[in-house]
């Protein structure tokens, strides 16, 4: 099989930019396991929020929000829904936190009680409003890019991990023969969208490992005794040290830990659940009675916590797209059409400052 492009991992970073390429580039994506987005992508807690990570991750995340937005446009239930989220604190913790974050509004104990009301009154002083965040229907989102890029003719195969990655320049231009199950694939671009893999996909290709460490988040969907709004906000403390919103009539909770944790499919630690439930009682009187269900995901990325996009200086022809940490959800589809530009050499000067921070050459990657 030949193509040009050949993205390896069919998650959400591997299945945008298919569905950014395809229409303009032969593209070939291939995942290992027999079910896209199996790992990561499917366990996220399915939300956009612009104030959640760095500056170069909110101005992702807001273009994401515009463009799931129009796609929503044709579709016959949208994919996004208003899901704010409010950061419990300290008056001071608060101020300090909208001050770093403009986007996010301070409001009162008292307005926080009318948005949240089963919050127990006593364990904050006010609140951090960000009315732009966003619920995502991530399934929908996953078949949207992965529907319209085979439509526009890209292939996707599942079952075949790539084993072996052989480069086969010729007249000076790059190009690859990879090895994926029993599948021989050349291809003049190789695509590294392997998730908590990349880094050793990297070294298939002879490129340097650019210190890629998954780390385990664990979430759970919990009964309550009293009744949840499921229309109510996504709650927090200012410590992010865990998270609850509505999941329909019952709570998506997470501990939001971040334990470094060997690639494969991450199993709950009952644990963590366990402390979890407490610190959720311990925060609103709507009761845990008990866990529906739970899983773990992996978040992949590297010291500095921004995904490592672009061109290796080393390997020809070898592009990373990887590293997305918690942040792959709200960004594919800005991210997607950034690396898109990137292969294509279509880049808008107005977004070489944002390729530069996420560039696999910048400083502080191993």
């Amino acid at each position: 099989m030949e193509t040009q492009v050949l993205i390896i991992g069919g998650g959400i970073a591997g299945l945008s930019l298919a569905w950014r390429l395809a229409p303009a580039i032969p593209v070939v994506v291939v995942e290992a396991e027999a079910t896209l987005a199996f790992h990561t992508s499917s366990r996220s807690a399915r939300q956009m929020q612009p104030s959640y990570g760095p500056a170069p991750i909110a101005e992702l995340t807001r273009r994401s929000i515009k463009m799931v937005r129009d796609i929503s446009a044709s579709l016959v239930a949208p994919i996004l829904k208003p899901r704010p989220l409010l950061t419990l604190g300290t008056v001071e913790e608060v101020v300090a936190l909208v001050a770093a974050h403009p986007g996010l509004e301070v409001i009162g104990h008292a307005e926080t009680l009318r948005r949240s009301p089963d919050l127990h009154a006593d364990v904050f002083e006010a609140a951090a409003l960000d009315g732009t965040a966003m619920e995502v229907d991530v399934p929908a989102l996953i078949e949207h890019y992965r529907s319209q890029a085979v439509a526009a003719g890209a292939v996707v195969l599942t079952g075949a991990p790539v084993t072996r990655i052989d480069a086969t320049a010729r007249d000076s231009a790059p190009g690859f023969t990879v090895l994926a199950w029993e599948q021989v694939i050349s291809a003049a671009l190789v695509v590294n969208a392997a998730g908590a893999w990349a880094d050793t996909v990297a070294a298939m290709a002879g490129a340097a490992p650019r210190g890629l460490v998954p780390y385990r988040r664990s979430v759970a969907i919990v009964s309550t005794k009293l009744p949840v709004d499921p229309a109510g906000p996504m709650v927090e403390p200012v410590d992010e040290s865990f998270y609850y919103r509505p999941d329909g009539g019952h709570l998506l909770i997470s501990p939001c830990e971040s334990v470094p944790a060997e690639p494969g499919d991450a199993r709950v630690v009952d644990a963590d659940i366990a402390e979890l439930i407490g610190r959720i009682d311990a925060v609103t009187s709507l009761g845990v009675a008990g866990v529906v269900r739970a899983w773990t995901g992996l978040r992949t990325q590297p010291a500095d916590g921004l995904p490592v996009v672009g061109f290796d200086a080393s390997v020809p022809g070898f592009f990373w797209l990887a590293g997305q940490g918690g942040y792959g959800i709200q960004t594919s589809a800005a991210l997607a059409t950034l690396a898109a530009a990137l292969i294509t050499g279509t880049l808008p000067n107005d977004d070489h400052d944002l390729a530069s921070a996420l560039s696999p050459q910048r400083a502080g990657l191993k």
